[in-house]
């Protein structure tokens, strides 16, 4: 396993299983077939600018920044890869569990 010392070991690992979560994670109808958005795929369909349809999904009380995200793809797949957290751990080289494998590669 190739990990890279300065991110924390829990981020590396998660990354790995993401993949594997990632293809059946995505069950939900694709974002430009979503009964709740289809209205909106329509307008640009139709020829209008990407601002009016924005300026739609505001009106309609909804996040205008939906039409920037993939249409092929569902909607709650999307916003889950948005929200995930932050690298918060210690780097891998700093761990404590690892510093002593770290220091046995410097001799």
């Amino acid at each position: 396993m190739d990990l890279d010392p300065e991110k924390s070991l829990k981020s590396q690992l998660k990354k790995d299983d993401d993949d594997e979560e990632e293809e059946e994670e995505d069950t939900g109808p694709p974002l430009k077939e979503d009964p709740e958005y289809t209205k909106y795929f329509k307008m640009l369909k139709m020829g209008l600018p990407m601002g009016a349809v924005q300026n739609a999904l505001q009106r309609d009380g909804k996040d205008p920044g939906i039409m920037d995200l993939d249409p092929e793809k569902s909607l709650k797949s999307q916003l889950k890869k948005e929200e995930e957290e932050e690298d918060t751990g210690p780097p891998l080289k700093d761990d404590p569990e690892y510093t002593k494998y770290f220091k046995m590669l410097k001799m």
